[in-house]
């Protein structure tokens, strides 16, 4: 099963709606969508509303989700906070008309987050000017709470091309921010009209979880709607208006399948044992340094039944040396107490000298193959039936996951690991690094593929096609197929 609660959407629940893509945004890389407004429009009402899955956390500035404004002395900037709050404010020349921070931080890096930010500032209650929603919640507690004079104009909807729009970075300005670590799906700027969150979503009357719905109402002049479906024009508005995007630094490569409709998994960036950086979605691990470094990190989602298929490579020859993926029970395996999958009787992995490791080491080359920088290497486990393969470039070892034979029987000889138990994907990214090792579960990955494709049920993008049965690890499939 996906590690889910009531309180977040992890793409779990079925809906009628779906969201197809999403768009990666990387900080290394410096990238962002910019535009400036086409014409004049309402600068006393807008209607923010985003999805954003977060992939690293704030550090010491603000990480961009909008911003708008003249330069780096009057500007208006949604964002996620130095403390993983919600930071809302309009500075101008040293002075800020409003400003909001929400007492709520929003860590879970596993979960995607809905944001409304609601202004109209013609209304006669000052609290009624600035709404902030969270996946369909109100917040009302803010650690700063600055609301707007009445019928104050906003940097929202200028007409002068001076009054830029810019995603996911503050390049335009350079007035201090975080470019965005994670990914954003179903983006909407609405110009003239200040509405509520169930515009854009509603509760699932099963579950309580919060799920995305299609907005159907209009969206004013300089009113867009992104759902980054056409990599080759990823800044495309689909709402009738024209007001595109330009792309910096982003290109069909940053699309993802990764959404609030199907969330797959990445790795867990919070439970980071060592010195491993993660960067392009959460999907690739790196060390800075070589020598003896027990770099090992865990996925964010974990199953008890099923099959399921995954991918990943290694950049250089010597991190390739000692580079592992296996699987764990969470909270016992290796990614707590050892350095490396099978270095405890909880954990089991595959490593490059054509081995799998199992219970402190001990060792069996059936179903095991070696592995070089650049190859692509893949993991196919069956949940139900204790078995796993590795192979490299299209090749099995030995056996055929398909028709399971041959392959590595866990279930029988890894002591504390049963068929049925939860189980979460394990890795040791470096050994003798530095390098980097990019995983793919099929949302989203830096491995440069060669050809896209899926599993028998459409989902995630592959070099390699999944074997028959085998599934990527995403909260469609662990609905069906996950425990």
């Amino acid at each position: 099963m996906a590690f889910t609660d009531r309180l977040h959407n992890r793409g779990s629940i079925s809906t009628g709606y779906e969201i197809e893509n999403s768009l990666k945004f990387e900080p290394d890389n410096s990238e962002s969508l910019t535009k400036a407004a086409a014409t004049g429009g309402d600068r006393k009402k807008a209607t923010l509303s985003l999805w954003c899955k977060r992939t690293e956390l704030t550090g010491s500035q603000a990480s961009i989700l909008f911003l708008t404004g003249v330069n780096g002395n009057k500007y208006t900037t949604l964002a996620w906070g130095t403390n993983d709050e919600i930071n809302f404010h309009y500075y101008n020349a040293g002075s800020y008309p409003y400003s909001f921070l929400t007492d709520r931080e929003f860590r879970d890096t596993s979960a995607w987050y809905h944001i409304v930010v609601a202004i109209d500032t013609a209304q006669g209650t000052a609290a009624n000017r600035v709404k902030f929603y969270v996946n369909g919640v109100q917040e009302t507690s803010f650690s700063t709470e600055v609301y707007p004079d009445q019928n104050i104009d906003t940097p929202f909807n200028n007409d002068s091309a001076t009054y830029p729009m810019e995603i996911g970075n503050d390049s335009i300005f350079d007035m201090g921010g975080d470019p965005l670590a994670g990914y954003l799906a179903d983006y909407y700027l609405i110009d003239g009209s200040q509405l509520a969150p169930t515009e854009f979503g509603e509760f699932d009357e099963d579950s309580g979880i919060w799920i995305p719905k299609a907005y159907t109402g209009s969206f004013g002049s300089n009113g867009f709607y992104l759902d980054f479906a056409d990599a080759a024009d990823l800044g495309d508005d689909e709402s009738g208006n024209g007001n595109d995007f330009t792309e910096q630094n982003i290109s069909a490569a940053d699309q993802a399948t990764d959404t609030p409709t199907n969330n797959f998994c990445t790795l867990n960036i919070l439970q980071n044992y060592d010195s491993i950086v993660f960067t392009e979605g959460a999907t690739s691990a790196s060390t800075a340094s070589g020598g003896n470094v027990k770099d090992h990190a865990e996925a964010n989602m974990g199953f008890s039944s099923g099959k399921w298929y995954m991918e990943f490579y290694v950049t250089n020859s010597s991190a390739s040396d000692d580079a592992m993926f296996g699987f764990g029970r969470p909270g016992l395996h290796s990614g707590i107490n050892q350095n490396s999958p099978g270095n405890d009787t909880y954990s089991f992995g595959a490593h490059n000298v054509s081995r799998w490791y199992y219970n402190n080491q001990t060792w069996t080359n059936t179903g095991a193959s070696g592995w070089d920088k650049g190859q692509v290497i893949q993991i196919a486990i069956d949940a139900d039936n204790g078995k796993a393969w590795q192979g490299v470039n299209g090749t099995y070892s030995s056996g055929n996951p398909s028709t399971n034979t041959g392959g590595f029987d866990w279930g029988s000889l890894v002591t504390d690991v049963a068929v049925g138990d939860l189980l979460i994907p394990v890795t040791r990214t470096m050994y003798t690094g530095p390098g980097l090792t990019a995983y793919n579960y099929g949302g989203y990955t830096a491995l440069a593929m060669n050809s896209v494709v899926s599993d028998e049920n459409g989902y995630g993008s592959f070099e390699y096609a999944p074997p028959t049965g085998f599934y990527a690890l995403c909260t469609k499939n662990l609905a069906k197929y996950g425990g």
